[in-house]
């Protein structure tokens, strides 16, 4: 008898834990009454990785910008290395220039900056001229092989910003919402380059200049550290949420409007953050 009492004590605490674990009801209720056609791959977990909830994690999908936190950990790993200096000056020509979102195209030829500014500007608001320069001063294998090593296989950079003609041929940037999310919670928790490094990158994270999606319906004072990505295709953002219980979480919509997919992002984000705020 006193074993079986003991064992009982044994199992409460775990018993509790589980009790924590937040429910999703109104997550899967709102997605249900999407429109069928409508496609959301997504994840949400903890800083530490545990997943709460999922749709679709592991299926590649057309990454946009966000195929941008890859080439910034790469570029820092670099800085790591001793092969790039944060501090070296670059100065634009007219080569460099690239359409699509972004400042630096409408910058004058011979404008000089340090390379901390142009990945800035890549992070921040979200350049296709800066991100192109990197590309191309990094290696498209370099930043493939960086995910490769990592165990992030899935985070693929297949061509540059804004070339059209390899898309029309069947050539695109790919993530999965899974290995996006573990790159965030590798930079959050200081396992890639150095921690002053990660925490650079946290800070182009907040930074981010594009709040119509993950931030949409989230109060101001909440700190997200995010990178949106949008295509006519594909419309995307993935970060950290520092609600009360601070997440991780990557949200892809396909299947229906760019304005539409902004709106749903946002509505997912407010969902998740709701669930999160609540003080234990």
């Amino acid at each position: 008898m006193r074993q079986l009492i003991f064992l009982c004590f044994m199992l409460l605490p775990c018993v509790c834990i589980a009790q924590k674990r937040p429910s999703f009801s109104s997550l899967e209720t709102y997605l249900a009454q999407l429109s069928p056609t409508t496609i959301v791959n997504l994840q949400i977990e903890s800083l530490k990785g545990e997943i709460f909830f999922s749709k679709g994690p592991t299926e590649p999908v057309p990454s946009a910008s966000i195929i941008k936190i890859p080439i910034l950990v790469e570029l820092m790993e670099q800085v790591k290395m001793g092969k790039i200096n944060l501090d070296e000056t670059y100065t634009l020509v007219n080569a460099d220039r690239t359409g699509g979102s972004g400042v630096m195209a409408s910058y004058p030829d011979g404008q000089q900056m340090s390379l901390k500014e142009v990945a800035r500007l890549m992070m921040i608001a979200s350049d296709n001229t800066a991100t192109n320069i990197f590309i191309r001063k990094l290696g498209r294998e370099k930043i493939n092989d960086r995910m490769k090593l990592l165990g992030l296989a899935s985070l693929q950079l297949n061509r540059v910003m804004m070339d059209t003609a390899a898309v029309a041929r069947g050539i695109d940037n790919y993530v999965t919402a899974r290995d996006i999310n573990a790159l965030l919670r590798l930079i959050y928790s200081h396992k890639v380059a150095t921690p002053a490094l990660c925490e650079q990158m946290m800070e182009f994270l907040f930074e981010n200049r594009d709040t119509v999606t993950l931030p949409r319906l989230i109060p101001k004072t909440i700190k997200i550290a995010h990178k949106t990505g949008g295509l006519t295709y594909v419309r995307g953002d993935a970060g950290i949420v520092f609600a009360a219980t601070p997440f991780v979480i990557s949200v892809f919509v396909r299947g229906t409007s760019e304005k539409d997919a902004e709106k749903m992002i946002g509505e997912i984000g407010e969902i998740c953050f709701n669930i999160f705020n609540k003080k234990n």
